[in-house]
């Protein structure tokens, strides 16, 4: 009597989200919601611009580090090239997040979440110019995104800040750029050795800032090391589920995700920070959301930045 092996168990939902990217894509933005809204309770208590930067980034550059060099040393190994590499992303991540948490500084967390969610757009851009081909529907969306912000900012009761509307757009390049960049980075690298490093190149380019403007350590207070601190932890898991998500979905599907960071963010500063949205407020933001989730219509955007090899072979 022969006996049949019992039929492979299927895959929970949860693992299925995992083996895809997906759980790694919808945790990311939970991480980064939450980033702004203890950004400006570190401000209201009198943390400096500077040093939040410098020291929550040296905070999850130490976590991540620690993880590695306890659970798998195996992690930090890698080429030369990818660790340079890896090294820019976070570099040029690093110099945003200076434009970003200085435009938090003028503008409240929710109205620049919503701006800086327009990385998106600067991702497809970006590819399409790579592409050399600019469709209709993208600058469609780009006209979309330019009429949502002037909503967004000037329906506010106030004038709009747009030095700090500036900023938040700067930031918005920056991290699309190194989104665009990491893609191509994992296909050689395992996502936590790229986060590791990129993570690293952050600190490296937010450091001497601190060091030249930023106060000095014992003028922070408890509540200012706290938020700090919980800011550090929120900023290592959310750029290892990033980049997580970026290797198995790819820089577009995954920052579509990140639209759930503006409702994170909206929520919770609603609830802790006061803040409020106008009607046409809210009109310029369903406006940038409508845009930056027409991407599901894009066709033939190039989803491999193959500018490594074209570098490193010359340089070898």
């Amino acid at each position: 009597m022969h006996t049949h092996p019992p039929p492979p168990k299927k895959p929970s939902l949860l693992q299925q989200w995992r083996q895809t990217g997906i759980l790694w894509a919808v945790l990311s933005p939970l991480f980064l919601g939450i980033i702004p809204i203890l950004a400006k309770l570190a401000y209201q208590v009198g943390v400096d611009v500077y040093s939040l930067i410098a020291i929550r980034t040296l905070f999850a550059t130490l976590i991540l580090w620690g993880y590695v060099l306890l659970f798998n040393r195996r992690w930090a190994e890698s080429s030369a090239p990818a660790t340079l590499s890896s090294l820019l992303a976070g570099g040029i991540n690093g110099f945003g997040s200076i434009f970003f948490y200085a435009s938090l500084t003028r503008i409240d967390a929710s109205l620049g979440q919503l701006i800086n969610i327009t990385y998106l757009i600067f991702v497809t851009f970006i590819l399409r110019l790579i592409g050399q081909k600019i469709s209709l529907l993208t600058l469609f969306r780009t006209a979309l995104a330019i009429l949502g912000i002037y909503w967004l900012t000037a329906g506010g009761l106030g004038d709009p800040d747009w030095l700090g509307i500036g900023f938040m757009l700067i930031a918005a390049l920056s991290y699309a750029v190194q989104l665009v960049l990491s893609q191509r980075i994992m296909y050689e690298i395992p996502a936590i050795t790229m986060t590791l490093y990129a993570i690293t190149g952050m600190s490296l380019v937010v450091l001497l800032p601190w060091l030249l403007m930023g106060q000095p350590l014992q003028n922070i207070s408890l509540a200012g090391w706290q938020a700090i601190f919980w800011m550090g932890l929120a900023t290592a898991l959310s750029r290892l589920t990033l980049f997580l998500g970026v290797k198995r979905l790819g820089s577009i599907q995954t920052a579509l995700f990140g639209v759930a960071e503006v409702v994170v963010t909206i929520l919770i500063a609603a609830a802790f920070l006061g803040e409020q949205f106008t009607l046409s407020q809210w009109t310029g933001g369903v406006i940038i959301l409508i845009s930056i989730l027409l991407v599901n219509f894009e066709r033939d955007v190039p989803r491999l930045v193959d500018w490594w090899r074209f570098f490193w072979n010359r340089r070898m």
